[in-house]
């Protein structure tokens, strides 16, 4: 069973005040909606993602996660969705609001685990504070009586469904509705309730920024990676060195183009992630590599720290050597290191340092490199 994610963020969030739609301002440095993205583009069980936008929409973020494909919204929600639906490939799909940023993992895996036994499923939270019935009178609202609790539910997002199955219900559909459980259920489509979730919230007043900003901080996960590599000097008239070819009396030897800096820090995201190294995942003994250039173990590193979850803060590699000189190139490497890893360059450090003559490096035998990286969760 394949499963896709219609993120709907094609909505102007008028309730929220400040002249922007709720899911294109500012959450912890980086669009509402990204946040959503992110949560689902580092799902495994997510094969395709398809982001809802209004037409006019202008602020859409240019660092999506690869491949989600952008879909222009109608005038009304169940036009939005409609619009995503057609655009689905998979079996099942979610339909999320981009407006809840801080969906789980076990939220979405719990409602792709009930959608194999049930038609359609939603995560949901049983009511528990007691319920009013209220007037407004003057400048007052007054109670004016009370509504049982029991079996209520408040729900959330993602709903999920089989692709087909809610397509239909979509096309039958007249009149509004609160959500696509309300018109999965006008179609005869049971709905299965999974357990939801306090942080799940949906964003609609300005005090819920401050609610989610807090969250995010305690949410975060960092993990730290440090990588190692070293490299003799053959013949040659250059060395490649963080993805830049510097000309020299000498090359260096290795199975792959030898790029000490792009191997140290590949193998620093590696680390972080606690998944081996580039022996690992690139083994030597496979001919297919022989001369490789390394910037594809890198976006390799890059990629699965992305697919689990993370996005790369920082990157900082040092080259230890006494020749060739680093200073009047590191700007380069750093712009080039940026491009491959999907960063800013004042995201990425390359320095230079020599051992003084003393040792391996200091005899001008070879470079080495060592590097650091830190990943926190998306």
């Amino acid at each position: 069973m394949t499963t896709a994610a219609i993120i709907v963020a094609a909505g102007q969030g008028t309730r929220m005040g400040g002249g922007v739609p709720k899911q294109w301002r500012d959450l912890g440095g980086r669009p509402v909606a990204l946040h959503a993205l992110n949560r689902f583009a580092a799902h495994p069980a997510i094969t395709q993602i398809i982001l809802v936008v209004a037409a006019e929409a202008t602020t859409i973020p240019d660092a999506l996660p690869n491949g989600v494909e952008i879909v222009y919204g109608g005038t009304t929600r169940q036009a939005s969705v409609a619009n995503g639906l057609a655009a689905v490939t998979t079996d099942t799909v979610l339909i999320h609001d981009a407006a809840r940023p801080l969906v789980s993992t076990a939220i979405i895996s719990e409602v792709i685990a009930a959608l194999q036994t049930a038609p359609a499923a939603a995560p949901a939270l049983p009511l528990s504070d007691a319920l009013w019935h209220g007037t407004q009178s003057g400048q007052t609202t007054q109670v004016t009586g009370t509504q049982d609790r029991t079996g209520l539910y408040r729900a959330q997002t993602p709903q999920g469904f089989h692709t087909n199955a809610i397509r239909t219900a979509h096309a039958a559909f007249t009149g509004t509705a609160a959500d696509d459980v309300e018109i999965a259920r006008a179609h005869g489509i049971p709905v299965t309730i999974t357990q939801g979730d306090e942080t799940n919230f949906k964003l609609t007043y300005p005090a819920d920024f401050d609610r989610a900003e807090t969250l995010l901080q305690k949410d975060t996960n960092m993990r730290i990676g440090n990588g190692y590599d070293v490299h003799r000097f053959g013949p040659g008239d250059h060395v490649t060195l963080c993805g830049l070819a510097i000309p020299h009396t000498r090359g260096l030897q290795g199975h792959s183009d030898a790029d000490v800096g792009m191997h140290a820090v590949t193998d620093a995201i590696y680390g972080a992630l606690a998944m081996g190294d580039i022996g690992q995942h690139f083994p030597p003994s496979d001919p297919q590599w022989k001369g490789a250039a390394s910037h594809i173990f890198l976006r390799h590193a890059c990629d699965l720290a992305r697919e689990h979850g993370y996005d790369i803060a920082n990157a900082d590699c040092t080259l230890i050597c006494e020749v060739p000189k680093i200073g009047p190139h590191a700007p380069q490497m750093r712009a080039v290191m940026a491009e491959i890893m999907g960063l800013d360059p004042s995201q990425v450090s390359v320095k230079a340092t020599t051992s003084e003559q003393l040792g391996f490096t200091g005899r001008g035998e070879g470079i080495a490199a060592q590097a650091s990286i830190l990943l926190v969760s998306a």
